[in-house]
């Protein structure tokens, strides 16, 4: 039961974090939210929560591989008009598990996700 109210506690935390960068910088002029670029795909520090300055940022469409990323990260699409950005278990991406519409973020355990990819509308 302890794991349960844990995870749900998790879940509602993350759920509130998100909301708050949603409202928080996600105006500012420059069209940066939560310190990624517009335009951009961002990964932030492996528990940094609230998203605040990113340590991976990514513009060109394709995949990208990943390395030493364990754990819950942030990662936010900053893209407009409708790309996504998918998480990928394989390299190259491939085998992609996580969809992110544009202008929206995910709390993702990285772990087991080798590679992301931008995607053109």
């Amino acid at each position: 039961m302890r794991r349960i109210t844990h995870a749900a506690l998790a879940l509602a935390l993350a759920t509130a974090a998100l909301t708050a960068l949603g409202t928080g910088s996600a105006g500012a002029a420059d069209g940066s939210w939560a310190g990624c670029p517009s335009g951009a795909v961002c990964v932030y520090p492996q528990n940094q929560n609230p998203a605040a300055s990113p340590s991976d940022v990514y513009w060109s469409y394709g995949a990208h591989n990943l390395s030493n990323q364990n754990g819950n990260h942030w990662v936010l699409n900053n893209q407009s008009g409708g790309a996504h950005a998918h998480l990928c278990r394989g390299a190259g991406g491939s085998d992609c598990v996580y969809d992110i519409a544009a202008q929206n973020g995910v709390w993702y355990d990285l772990g087991p996700i080798n590679s992301l990819t931008l995607d053109r509308p």
